[in-house]
Order: structure tokens, then sequence, then C-alpha cells
């Protein structure tokens, strides 16, 4: 899916939902101790810091005004 895709679907509450959803089930994946001994392919930590960069540049856009 495109980023300006994503990125309109979580304006939505149900996508804001959804998405938040998405992150709780990967940090709980991510915490058990066996996940954790795991390395990390570098591939894997290209592809997190560069949606990480392209989270940070939403940030820049003017907040929404519903009310959470």
């Amino acid at each position: 899916m495109r980023p300006e895709r994503q990125h309109q679907i979580w304006r939505s509450e149900a996508g804001s939902r959804l998405w938040l959803s998405g992150l709780i089930a990967a940090m709980q994946h991510a915490e058990q101790p066996e996940i954790r001994r795991q390395p990390v392919a570098p591939e894997v930590i290209a592809e997190l810091k560069a949606q990480l960069g392209l989270t940070a540049s939403y940030r820049s856009s003017p907040i929404s005004m519903l009310r959470h």
C-alpha cells in the first residue's frame, strides 16, 4: 500500500484503532524472550528506519480537529 493511502486510512477512527491494534500485537509478539533473543536482519532494520522516517514526516501536517 502506498504511504499516502496508509496516512488516509489512519485518519479515520476505525483506521486508527486498526493500526493501534496491530502495533499492540506486534509489541506483544516482540516482548517474548524467545523472539527477543533472535538477531534482526539488516534489511528489516533498514525498512523500520524508513517507516519511522515516513511517520515523522507526517507530524508536520496539520493536527486533526477530531476530538479523541
